[in-house]
Formats: C-alpha cells, sequence, structure tokens
C-alpha cells in the first residue's frame, strides 16, 4: 500500500511537473513552442514517459491546462465576489477575470482560443466550467437562462483579447469596468 502511495506521488508530480513547464513554455513563447519533445526534455524524463501521463500528447496536456485554468479563474473570481452584490460586485468580477487573463496569457489562451476538446453550454459540459460561468452569473444577478450572463462574458473575452492586443488603452481600464458595472447593474435593478 506504501509502495502504491509513493507512486502515485510521484506520477502525480510528474503530471504537475509537465502540466507545468507546458504553461512556462506557453507564457514565454506561445503554443506553438509547445512541443511534446521540449516538455520531456523540461522534465528530464523520455517522450513515452510523459504519453504515459498524457496519452493524447499536446492536445491533452493543453486541455489539462485549460481545466486548471477554469478552476483557477472561478477561484479568482469567487474570491473577488465575495458576498457582494450590484455594481460593486460586478466591477470586482470584471478586474479579477481580466488580471486573470493578464497574468495567465497562456492558460488563457488554451481556455478560450485553442481548440480543446470539451463542450461548453451543453447538459454535459464540464462541471469546471459552469462553476465559471456560474460565478459570472452570480455576479450580475442572472437568475433567467444565461443570456445576460453570455453578454457579460463575451464583454470581459473581448475586452481582455483586445487589452492584450494592445488596442485598448490601458489608461482606460477602470472606465471600461465602470461601464460594465454601470450597465449590467442598470439590467440588475430593472
Amino acid at each position: 500500500m506504501a509502495d502504491q502511495t509513493a507512486r502515485q506521488q510521484r506520477n502525480d508530480e510528474r503530471r504537475r511537473g509537465i502540466l507545468a513547464a507546458a504553461r512556462e513554455r506557453a507564457d514565454a513563447d506561445g503554443w506553438a513552442a509547445v512541443t511534446t519533445r521540449h516538455l520531456a526534455d523540461a522534465i528530464g524524463y523520455t517522450q513515452p514517459v510523459l504519453y504515459g501521463h498524457f496519452p493524447g500528447g499536446k492536445s491533452e496536456i493543453m486541455l489539462a491546462v485549460a481545466m486548471e485554468g477554469f478552476v483557477d479563474l472561478t477561484r479568482q473570481c469567487r474570491a473577488a465576489l465575495g458576498g457582494e452584490r450590484g455594481r460593486h460586485a460586478i466591477e470586482a468580477v470584471a478586474v479579477a477575470y481580466l488580471d486573470f487573463g493578464s497574468e495567465h496569457p497562456a492558460v488563457y489562451e488554451a481556455m478560450f482560443q485553442q481548440p480543446i476538446d470539451t463542450r461548453f453550454a451543453s447538459e454535459d459540459t464540464d462541471p469546471s466550467l459552469r462553476a465559471a460561468f456560474h460565478v459570472l452569473a452570480d455576479a450580475i444577478d442572472d437568475d433567467g437562462d444565461g443570456a445576460a450572463t453570455e453578454v457579460f462574458w463575451g464583454a470581459l473575452h473581448g475586452i481582455s483579447l483586445l487589452e492584450r492586443a494592445g488596442r485598448m488603452r490601458p489608461e482606460h481600464r477602470a472606465d471600461r469596468i465602470a461601464e460594465l458595472g454601470a450597465r449590467f447593474a442598470a439590467d440588475v435593478s430593472s
């Protein structure tokens, strides 16, 4: 039993090491630079060891990074939300979301721009994705069909991508967040 536990711990450590190396390389040079050969070299193991943990190779690694990202994004937004409601809650969650996207560009890209094998907005959507959506819904008090949350999410996603591309003035971020807060808080009170 102890031997099995030690083996599982080693496997978990290797898996975490592979994911950390993938995130680091993607943050530095983009996902195109992430290869199984590079990752195997970075963690000091052979490619067969890497494939033993991720049989689907790079696409499975990217999916794992994305799923961890959804958990992290949810945690960060949930902490920002706290017990707040109304405009303050909306703005706090918007800041948390945008900060996550700018602080973790490769993870954000894996979550929303790279082709990953997961379904959104369906009955079989992974619970991690649902939780991320629900924290956004909670921020704007959307207890309807989710359409308002999709608009809020779309606005945040668009702002995140445009900021990262340098197509929005950084000094106006607070104004954009205040505008979101005002618009979505008005919808809540209607």
